[in-house]
């Protein structure tokens, strides 16, 4: 096995040098003149002593640079020492594909251009909050007029499929608590079908953020764990990740940039310190910050296993 994931790396990478146990290639990251990204095929690790990039898992790397045919052959060699063999990580037979839900009742679109009465108040809410009509078409934003969900303000996401699989309701009055969600799983990439995963991905806590923050996915609440679909999907497409959570929220900020960083992802930090959230700030206010986002550097842990290939 180990001859044959060899030979599938060279095929990606090309011509390489074997120095003690690993094999040095040209990075693809940084494409320095010399063989300088060392490969570990018995530990499954990998690093440029260049550009520094680095992480576990060989995967990652050939699903990154490999072609179809690179991939396919990878998947037979799969272990589980590769964490970036993302299909044997992430699936369970238990979990449905795709989650699917229904608008709740009463729900009203409000897409359109000629307002009606009842509209008058969830839309002049969105508008005190900065949310444009162009944000409400991208979106999709609704509100309801009767049943459970009465005078809220509705945000659906969809799936990469079109399909409507989960939704934010807010009270846009005094309906109490402010927000009532469906009582379905929150493991889910929001609104996926909208995201660009050829840009920067933004992480944001709520859904308000998400609008501000332009190609962002809210948290809704949660954080990242090493299964989440919201980790899979950011590591299968090797996205730039820039973390731009609550006020006050440094540790779990932390503890997302440790795992992203882990799988080889450059992470940055926007500084939201001195507000609220990103939903309190302007479009403008949030693109200025994030061209000032810090670089995560990675954890020591990783660096020390990475240093003693």
């Amino acid at each position: 096995m180990r001859e044959e994931k060899l030979k599938i790396i060279k095929s990606v990478f090309g011509a390489c040098y074997l120095s003690g146990s690993e094999h040095l290639f040209i990075c693809p990251f940084c494409n320095h003149s010399k063989k300088k990204l060392s490969i570990n095929i018995d530990k499954s690790v990998w690093k440029c002593w260049v550009c520094d990039k680095h992480g576990y898992g060989l995967g990652y790397l050939v699903r990154r640079f490999g072609n179809m045919r690179e991939r396919d052959q990878w998947l037979k060699y799969e272990d589980a020492v590769d964490l970036m063999d993302f299909d044997s990580l992430f699936e369970s037979p238990d979990t449905p594909v795709e989650q699917r839900i229904d608008l709740p009742k009463g729900f009203h679109t409000l897409t359109g251009r000629t307002p009606s009465t009842t509209s008058c108040a969830p839309r002049r809410y969105l508008f005190d909050r900065g949310v444009t009509p162009a944000d409400i078409l991208k979106w999709k934003i609704g509100y309801c007029s009767e049943g459970e969900y009465a005078g809220r303000i509705i945000i659906p996401s969809f799936s990469k499929s079109g399909y409507v699989n989960y939704f934010i309701a807010r009270s846009y009055g005094r309906e109490w608590p402010r927000y009532k969600n469906p009582p379905v799983s929150r493991d889910i990439v929001f609104n996926e079908l909208s995201l660009d995963w050829s840009k920067d991905v933004v992480i944001v806590e709520g859904v308000f953020d998400a609008i501000k923050a332009g190609n962002a996915i809210p948290l809704l609440g949660s954080t990242l764990r090493i299964d989440s679909k919201i980790t899979q999907a950011l590591v299968k497409n090797g996205s730039t990740v820039y973390l731009a959570l609550d006020k006050g929220a440094s540790r779990k900020s932390a503890a997302i940039a440790r795992l992203l960083a882990g799988f080889g992802l450059d992470v940055y930090d926007v500084y939201t310190s001195d507000i609220e959230d990103v939903g309190a700030i302007s479009k403008e206010e949030f693109v200025f910050r994030k061209k000032s986002a810090t670089f995560i550097q990675r954890d020591n842990y990783l660096l020390e296993r990475l240093a003693a290939i």
